[in-house]
């Protein structure tokens, strides 16, 4: 039985190409070593994307691989938007998740599959400032740079 997990991800973009890569790490404990950790993280490539679109993209498909039963997941993120959909939710869903003219707005079915998911799940959302320097970083920053890199790298090796 799981009473805590933690959820690192992030993403890399090529804008032009629209294709991106995410990464995530699932972590059980905060005192893994980093070497470790960094075996564990996994990739995934997404197509036809942006950087709003795939921030989301990579955290519902990370949410979806794991057994979370009876767990409360902390995510990590780096994502403004992701930060801020929990305080959103009221405003789209009582505008049908359509703008003021009417239409409905980018990405509104990962929204909802957000909402779904983290109704189901005890997600805890919490901001990480991406790109520290790194005698600024503490464990949680150093955990987040594995991921940050991850899409990063893939991106540039396999985009």
């Amino acid at each position: 039985m799981c009473k805590e997990l933690f959820l690192f991800a992030d993403g890399s973009v090529d804008p032009p190409n629209k294709i991106g890569f995410g990464a995530f790490l699932f972590l059980s404990s905060l005192s893994i070593s980093l070497a470790v950790a960094k075996s564990l993280v996994k990739i995934k490539r997404f197509e036809n994307t942006s950087s709003t679109k795939l921030e989301l993209q990579v955290l519902l498909f990370a949410l979806t691989e794991i057994d979370s039963n009876n767990c409360h997941i902390i995510v990590y993120t780096d994502s403004q938007n992701i930060i801020g959909l929990p305080g959103r939710r009221e405003r789209f869903e009582k505008n049908d998740y359509r703008s003021k003219n009417g239409k409905l707005i980018a990405n509104y079915e990962l929204y909802q599959e957000f909402y779904r998911l983290t109704d189901s799940l005890r997600c805890e959302f919490v901001k990480v400032k991406g790109h520290k320097v790194l005698g600024q970083k503490d464990q949680v920053d150093q955990f987040f740079s594995l991921v940050d890199r991850a899409s990063r790298n893939a991106l540039r090796e396999r985009g």
